[in-house]
């Protein structure tokens, strides 16, 4: 029998999950499920790097990302769900990876960089902000993984881990894989101010959200500057509103797109299709959700079992790590 390939992935809590985190990389999650014995975990060691100073919803928007993904199907039978914060061996293998990655690594990332620029409202100038790669790096490497499902903007922290792995292997002898990114069909999905969606940016749409929430926060989308009258030519291309529909449609995109160019259908109008088609797509995981938030036991006991077989393997890596570094 072939051994299957371990991917895992991490989930920043916090809150309930957006249209991003669906398409950046839940849906390859979900895709390929069966395909791979799988780690996925909620990063609340990760959240703490810029909610350090009001840390007291971590908790529970951990426990709302726990919902939102058993609703969207993921499977416990055959996925491992956990919680960062209980697996104290990953924070032990960050302090041994810290000793080996120069801080020149750290600085030159270009989320790092994006991350300063846009979360100017917060004091993120710290050592735990500035090594977040690093702990990324141990999240992954405390269970060798083979797969990353990630956006494209998490490219750079993966191809990170790789140096760390490569840098780790060559002081002390092969052991760590170089883990392999899994990129998703949209790799970055605008928010309805045109930058990337995130809760951070106050600009994202979320799996809850009712149709009339989700028709508003799309009404508010810049479409194409250039069109004045409905009957002026529009510029698909352009169109932040349209990347949805790419997301949503493969039959039947060319007809959104051809009425556009020929000025068939106005901006309003567009949106409010695509809010339509958005809400349709998310009505069954919202009746599931309903339904998991009345027995939120079950949850709990989800991650307790993920929580106990992830202890397993993360002590023995931690075991064979202190045994290369001779401090075992």
């Amino acid at each position: 029998m072939v051994e299957k390939k371990i991917m895992l992935t991490g989930f920043r809590p916090t809150g309930k999950l957006h249209l991003g985190h669906l398409h950046g990389n839940i849906v390859n999650m979900i895709k390929f499920q069966n395909n791979y014995d799988n780690y996925f975990f909620l990063v609340d060691w990760h959240a703490l790097s810029t909610e350090y100073h009001n840390p007291g919803n971590i908790k529970n928007n951990l426990f709302e990302c726990a919902i939102d993904l058993l609703a969207l199907g993921i499977d416990p039978k055959i996925t491992h769900l956990y919680r960062q914060s209980d697996i104290a061996e990953i924070s032990e293998l960050t302090l041994y990876l810290s000793m080996i990655t120069p801080l020149s690594w750290l600085e030159r990332c270009p989320t790092y960089k994006e991350q300063v620029k846009e979360l100017k409202s917060k004091d993120i100038s710290t050592l735990g902000f500035l090594s977040y790669p690093v702990l990324m790096a141990a999240d992954i490497l405390i269970i060798n993984a083979d797969i990353v499902p990630v956006g494209e903007d998490q490219l750079p922290h993966l191809e990170l881990t790789r140096e760390i792995a490569r840098r780790f292997n060559s002081f002390y002898g092969d052991y760590f894989k170089e883990p392999k990114e899994l990129l998703s069909k949209s790799t970055r999905v605008v928010g309805t101010d045109g930058r990337k969606m995130s809760k951070s940016y106050g600009n994202a749409i979320f799996l809850s959200d009712d149709f009339k929430t989700i028709k508003s926060k799309l009404r508010q989308m810049i479409t194409d500057p250039s069109r004045i009258h409905i009957s002026d030519p529009g510029h698909p291309e352009i169109c932040n509103v349209f990347s949805f529909y790419k997301i949503y449609l493969n039959d039947g995109i060319g007809d959104i797109e051809n009425r556009c160019k020929n000025g068939k259908i106005g901006c309003i109008k567009c949106k409010d299709e695509i809010a339509g088609i958005i809400f349709d797509s998310l009505k069954d995981f919202q009746e599931k959700r309903k339904a998991l938030e009345a027995d939120v036991g079950y949850v709990s006991n989800v991650l307790k079992d993920g929580k106990d077989h992830v202890k397993n393997v993360a002590s023995s890596t931690i075991k064979i790590v202190r045994e290369k570094l001779g401090i075992e």
